[in-house]
This record gives structure tokens, sequence and C-alpha cells, in this order.
């Protein structure tokens, strides 16, 4: 089940990158980042109550939200510069540029968690990074 999700994320991902483009044409990135932040914090807010999960915030270890803080900094910080991306660019060309975050992502789960690297992600980041190459060139 967990690649439905996976496609329903790469989808959402590709609306994003189309919507965004469009809504920051004469915006400040930064504000446009800003806004859209503040949907998405309504939103998983709005599930999350909606669900009842908030019961699950008093069972979080330091360690849990120590590292749930650093990955929301990152988040935020990947929105920041991608925004920037697309008002300076082409969706076209930034979209394959920020999935080169696939094949970094497939080093850095090797390098700090101990997953598997085999010659099938190997090769799949390879073609990644290849592909995007193409697509910037």
């Amino acid at each position: 089940m967990w690649w439905l999700y996976a496609l329903l994320s790469a989808f959402f991902a590709s609306l994003t990158a189309i919507f965004a483009k469009i809504g920051i044409t004469g915006v400040n990135s930064n504000l446009a980042t800003a806004i859209r932040t503040v949907i998405i914090l309504m939103v998983a807010w709005g599930i999350v109550l909606a669900k009842g999960e908030q019961k699950g915030i008093a069972s979080l270890s330091r360690q849990n939200f120590i590292f749930l803080v650093i990955s929301g900094i990152a988040t935020g910080l990947s929105w920041i510069f991608y925004f920037k991306a697309l008002q300076l660019g082409k969706v076209s060309q930034v979209a394959p540029v920020d999935k080169l975050s696939v094949a970094l992502t497939i080093l850095l789960s090797f390098l700090f968690l101990g997953e598997e690297l085999t010659v099938k992600t190997i090769v799949g980041a390879l073609l990644i990074i290849g592909g995007t190459v193409v697509l910037i060139l």
C-alpha cells in the first residue's frame, strides 16, 4: 500500500509545482512560501484533530521531537529555495533538479540509516541524476 501513497505524493507534488509557479507571479517567493506553509499547517492540524490523533503528542520521545523539529527546518528551507527557484526558472527544469533529492536520499539513507545499497538502487540513482542533467542542459 505504501506505493499508492507514494504515487499520490508524486501527483500532488507535481500539482504543487504548477500551482506554485502560477501563484508566485509577481509575489515575493518568501511570502508565497509563508502563505503556503500556513495553509499546510491548517490542513495537517485539521486532519489530526478530525481523526483525534492529537493524543499522540504526549507519547513523543525527546528524540522524536528533536528530529521532527530538524526535519521541519529542513522542509522549510527546501520550500524557500524551491519557491525561489520556481520564481526564477522553468518548472520543467526546477522540478527535475528538485527530484535529485531522491538520489541524495538513497545515498544518505545508506550513510546514516544503514539501508542496503544494491546495484538496482545505485543504477536507479544514476539514471535519476542522468535524466536531470539531460533536462537541465
